[in-house]
C-alpha cells in the first residue's frame, strides 16, 4: 500500500531567512511545504504490514521548493539545508506562526 493513503496532504507557505551564494544578501523567502497529517483510521484494504506501518507514521512537513530566486540579483540558489523533512512533533512548544492560526 501506498504510505501517502496515511496522510492527508496540504499544501503550505513557510517563511525562511536564506542567504544567496552569490551577492551575499539576506532576504525573507515563502518556501513550499506540504503537510501531511496522519488520517483518523486505516485506509480500507490495509495488511497487517500496513496496520503496523500505520501506527509508526507521524505528521510532518515535506519541502517541496528546493531553489529560490535571489530577490537582489535574480539569480536561482539551492536551499542550502540538508532537512527536506520535519516531524511536526519538533514544532511543539515552538511559538506559533502567524500565518497558522
Amino acid at each position: 500500500m501506498d504510505e501517502r493513503r496515511f496522510f492527508t496532504e496540504k499544501p503550505e507557505q513557510r517563511p525562511a531567512r536564506l542567504q544567496c551564494p552569490r551577492c551575499r544578501r539576506t532576504s525573507d523567502y515563502s518556501i513550499q511545504w506540504m503537510r501531511r497529517t496522519k488520517k483518523a483510521h486505516v485506509p480500507s484494504g490495509a495488511d497487517e504490514r500496513d496496520r503496523a506501518l500505520f501506527a509508526k507514521v507521524k505528521d510532518h512537513l515535506i519541502r517541496v521548493d528546493n531553489d529560490v530566486t535571489c530577490k537582489v540579483c535574480g539569480k536561482r540558489f539551492e536551499i542550502p539545508s540538508h532537512r527536506g523533512l520535519i516531524f511536526l512533533e519538533e514544532f511543539e512548544g515552538l511559538p506559533k506562526d502567524e500565518e497558522e492560526e
